[in-house]
């Protein structure tokens, strides 16, 4: 005990006053976690959240069905994470990149559900014309870049993003979302420094969902703490319970102001878990069914967010109407998506090569 109480005071001295302002975004996250949202609010984070749900449970099926080809990697209990993000940002403004676990991000942003699923079963009605399928969507209009399917790609072109919003000077920011897999990627820490250097305007979002492709965070990480890795950066982290929508909404607005502030970039952590395989070809035999049935149970974003409308009088009825309607909207999705025509041979020689910026 003495050992421990003396290499902190150590550590703290090392650090200083540099330390202190490390630490300050996350003593103020835990000083201030969840943000006071209005029942209007609160119940527009339902909402959004029950979409993707419903989304992906769907896609899911048409995976099953033959009528989504490639990979396809599901957002199911990870919902929290993209809402209570993408509700802080300003539209037309922030921009938006991730890896290729990414129709839920584009659900939050708004993103016609049609589109998206046309674009996953490779129709020219989708957001990419249905040539980007489940892993490379995409929005330059809504400013979300992807959608990428090498691991930890889109962490150095979101840097790119935030050094083109400084060099604008629009006073936009940058979420790049990463796993906890892709955290070991070298080109990560390279990102890092060069934000750190350039003091660009990016929120690192590392979405730990503790198994990366299938490999628990313990076995494949020698610091399992991520939000601390910005550190040998200068770049403060913040450790935030993913699966509680508020929270991360909260979070979020102070990860914001303190970039927006020309501070540079942030780190954030946020504690999540997926309720199925890492993609649909995945079993997910590494961990048990026991496991994963007391997440549902006990940590569900959706069922939390329900609960806590129901406490503040909103009708049990009322959200089942909600509910309804959104499993109607997702069925017109599927159906336009199966009836709509594939791309023309002509396609295959657009989006090539960019022949004017």
């Amino acid at each position: 005990m003495a050992k421990a109480a003396n290499k902190q005071a150590v550590d703290s001295a090392a650090l200083g006053d540099e330390g202190i302002a490390l630490r300050a975004l996350q003593q103020a996250h835990e000083a201030d976690k969840r943000y006071a949202a209005s029942d209007e609010e609160l119940l527009k984070f339902y909402e959004q959240m029950v979409l993707i749900r419903r989304f992906e449970e769907r896609a899911g099926q048409l995976y099953g069905l033959g009528l989504i080809g490639g990979f396809c990697h599901l957002y199911i209990g990870q919902e929290a994470v993209a809402v209570g993000m993408l509700s802080a940002l300003e539209s037309g403004k922030d921009s938006v990149i991730t890896g290729y676990r990414d129709h839920g991000h584009m659900l939050a942003y708004g993103i016609d559900p049609k589109l998206i699923m046309a674009e996953l079963t490779g129709r020219e009605a989708g957001i990419s014309r249905g040539k980007g399928g489940s892993m490379h969507m995409f929005s330059v209009e809504h400013k979300f870049y992807g959608g990428h399917g090498i691991v930890g790609a889109q962490v150095p072109l979101g840097a790119g993003l935030a050094f083109g919003h400084k060099y604008r000077e629009d006073g936009g920011v940058c979420l790049a979302y990463f796993g906890d897999g892709a955290a070991n990627q070298g080109q990560v820490y390279e990102s890092f420094n060069m934000a750190a250097l350039w003091k660009l305007p990016v929120i690192f979002v590392v979405e730990n969902n503790g198994y990366a492709m299938g490999t628990a965070v313990k076995r494949g990480s020698a610091e399992t703490h991520f939000f601390r890795r910005g550190t040998a950066f200068r770049i403060p982290g913040m450790d935030v319970n993913g699966m509680d929508v508020l929270e991360v909404r909260r979070a979020t607005d102070i990860a914001l102001e303190y970039v927006r502030a020309g501070n540079g970039p942030v780190l954030m952590e946020l504690h999540t878990y997926r309720y199925r395989g890492h993609s649909m070809s995945d079993p997910a035999k590494y961990r048990s069914r026991e496991e994963v049935q007391d997440m549902k149970d006990n940590s569900d974003p959706i069922e939390a967010a329900k609960v806590e409308l129901i406490a503040r009088g909103v009708s049990e009825d009322k959200l089942k109407d909600i509910d309804k309607a959104i499993r109607a909207r997702i069925v017109e999705a599927a159906d336009f998506a199966e009836n709509s025509p594939e791309p023309a041979a002509r396609e295959l020689y657009t989006d090539v090569l960019v022949e004017r910026y």
